[in-house]
């Protein structure tokens, strides 16, 4: 069963996005097993976005990823990287299609509401990196059998 991580950016949580975009999740038949309000730290988002350490948009980044609290949550389901990333949209919001969260919601690319694993060894790393395994809550979904074959 993959496992990806979704973040609800700063600009989803103060436009009041937060119950729309865990809603298209659970309505896309993905499962919740772990999720966190918090303040991201320094620390945790330079790690989180190291691949981009060398790019010139890096500092401006992290400086937006910190700005404001973040919604961080695992998703758990058969394809879950794929589904959650067709739910999501293109990461470029003018480009997404309309019915994913940022081609209804979002405008620009600097503020595309979320971000989601984009492999599943990612979906293992982002999730390790955010949350303890104690975090992380296995449960039987009495709707599972709709869902998955």
């Amino acid at each position: 069963m993959e496992k990806t991580l979704v973040l609800i950016k700063p600009d989803g949580v103060q436009r009041g996005l937060m119950g729309e975009i865990i809603g298209r999740f659970e309505r896309r038949g993905l499962k919740l097993v772990g999720m966190k309000f918090m303040q991201m730290s320094r620390e945790l988002a330079e790690t989180h976005y190291g691949i981009h350490r060398e790019r010139p948009f890096f500092g401006s980044l992290v400086e937006y990823i910190i700005s404001a609290p973040i919604v961080a949550m695992a998703w758990e389901g058969n394809n879950a990287i794929a589904a959650a990333r067709a739910t999501i949209g293109a990461t470029k919001p003018v480009d997404a299609a309309p019915g994913s969260i940022r081609g209804d919601f979002g405008m620009e690319i600097g503020r595309n509401l979320v971000h989601g694993s984009d492999s599943v060894e990612n979906g293992v790393n982002e999730v390790n990196l955010f949350f303890r395994p104690e975090e992380l809550v296995g449960w039987a979904r009495a709707t599972e059998a709709w869902i998955v074959e």
